[in-house]
């Protein structure tokens, strides 16, 4: 793998505990942990350690080492497959929040974005069928493959929440027949040696939640009290919110929202009013929560945060962020570190 900026490999980007449950996956298929973990780079201290997160280095010196030990090429996107909810930590909690299928679709994209920023990901839709499309921003090379199946397989996996059936297309070949793929999932076609790599999936209603629904911790959920809502207004501030969690940056303004709903200013106000909410505190709870989601599972700059999230500079944003939770936002990166 190439890139131009060969320090940005070595940054701390992603959760270890990928690399342990990969690890797990091989070893449930009768590959000694000895033998993965030999050419990788990747000492025990960072894969005992809950907290630890790892560099696009070791990443790919693990992908390497598995795919190599692979006798399988399904293999990868079974182990995506077993990336549930709950695999991908704070994400988990976010999406089990989520009621509305759009959102939760959207919810996927951008805390996969965040929690495992090895590939990047365009979110499209056309009525209720949706389209992921999966994008090689680090020039992977041979081990772009073997990522795609990665996380095709957790997509899928997760959307199956809403989702009855899936097109998956890769821009690469396969030696299996169709009905080797067919076995991994019944509601899945897979389509080889296509453009680009996507899943197109539409919507076939509501989450189904599960126990674990009732947890305290989900930070995605939205806070506003007013539960019960009109359904025309609940409808718009769905639209907001998923247009606002798909670029939360300094492009996101009122005006801009509303020429994408196709309204005035005006009515798009006259629209969260009548809902009990207005345009700034929804983009507000939204920032917060991907604020809250950097801070405490990726290693990604106080600055780049503040860039990211539509501030002018850091100073900006610690103000806000002090102000829509009491603390700052070093204050939360010291005690995730500390694992509270």
């Amino acid at each position: 793998m190439e890139t131009s900026d060969q320090l940005a490999l070595e940054v701390p980007i992603i959760s270890a505990r990928y690399a342990r449950r990969l690890i797990h996956f091989m070893e449930r298929r009768g590959v000694k942990r000895q033998a993965i973990l030999a050419h990788a780079e990747l000492p025990d201290a960072i894969l005992e350690n809950p907290d630890a997160s790892i560099s696009m280095a070791q990443v790919t010196s693990l992908l390497d080492r598995t795919e190599w030990l692979m006798t399988d090429e399904r293999a990868p996107f079974q182990f995506g497959q077993e990336l549930d909810l709950l695999s991908h930590g704070l994400l988990g909690f976010a999406v089990l929040g989520q009621e509305n299928p759009r959102q939760l679709i959207s919810m996927i994209v951008q805390y996969l974005r965040v929690g495992l920023p090895l590939m990047d990901m365009e979110l499209s839709s056309s009525g209720t069928t949706f389209q992921i499309r999966l994008v090689d921003t680090w020039a992977l090379g041979p081990l772009r493959p073997c990522l795609t199946k990665i996380y095709m397989g957790s997509i899928q996996r997760i959307a199956a929440q809403v989702c009855s059936h899936f097109e998956i297309q890769f821009d690469f070949g396969t030696a299996l027949e169709p009905h080797a793929w067919m076995a991994l999932a019944s509601n899945c076609e897979f389509r080889f040696n296509a453009p680009v790599s996507q899943i197109t999936m539409p919507l076939a209603g509501r989450p189904v939640q599960g126990d674990n629904a009732g947890l305290q911790f989900l930070l995605a959920r939205n806070r506003n009290p007013a539960e019960e809502r009109p359904r025309q207004a609940d409808e718009t501030v769905m639209q907001v919110r998923e247009l606002i969690m798909s670029q939360p940056g300094r492009p996101c303004t009122t005006e801009n929202v509303s020429r994408r709903l196709g309204m005035s200013t005006r009515t798009l106000r006259q629209h969260l009013a009548s809902a009990g909410t207005s345009f700034r505190e929804l983009r507000n709870s939204i920032r917060e929560d991907f604020a809250t989601l950097y801070l405490r599972d990726t290693n990604v700059s106080l600055e780049s945060i503040a860039e990211k999230l539509g501030f002018s500079n850091q100073a900006g944003f610690t103000k806000a962020y002090r102000a829509w939770t009491g603390t700052t936002p070093g204050d939360v990166r010291r005690q995730s570190r500390k694992g509270e």
